[in-house]
């Protein structure tokens, strides 16, 4: 199978959609350490819950998630014919899934009872639902990472002409 037509637009498509759905995740990692270490809780509080600080991850990550998904799984099936990239194609969208998984498993949850605190006194649990909500990020940041790593080894093992 040679990489042109509709292959080549298929596979530069699921590899930037791939990324920016990875993107996100990875900001979340980058930020991570000193809102563990360094932030408040008060501030903690104010920029995650109150400030909207992440609003724009839910409208615009969300979708990007579920096409990072769906493009590299038709990306594995229009490869389907062609081993190795196959497998390293069809992991994709497996660990993005997972990804996406652990996010209802594990971020989900801690939004959930993040959208029910109010100003005033920090609550008694905040720092397990703060390290909840950090490290959920971290795994789905570390989920897609491994994927977008797999949609690019099929990308380099399609074979050529």
């Amino acid at each position: 199978m040679e990489i042109r037509g509709f292959l080549l637009f298929w596979s530069i498509l699921a590899a930037i959609v791939a990324a920016l759905s990875l993107g996100p995740s990875f900001a979340h990692v980058l930020e991570s350490a000193p809102r563990l270490t360094k932030w408040s809780p008060s501030l903690w509080r104010e920029a995650t819950v109150f400030n909207a600080q992440f609003q724009l991850f839910a409208v615009i990550g969300a979708p990007l998630d579920l096409a990072a998904i769906g493009c590299s799984g038709l990306l594995a099936w229009m490869l389907r014919n062609d081993r190795p990239a196959f497998w390293y194609a069809l992991a994709a969208p497996v660990l993005y899934a997972v990804s996406l998984a652990m996010w209802f498993a594990l971020v989900k949850p801690a939004n959930d009872i993040l959208a029910t605190w109010v100003p005033g006194p920090i609550p008694e649990n905040f720092e397990a639902i703060r390290l909840r909500w950090e490290i959920g990020h971290m795994i789905v940041a570390g989920f897609k990472a491994v994927g977008f790593v797999s949609l690019v080894a099929a990308l380099l093992f399609i074979k050529r002409g």
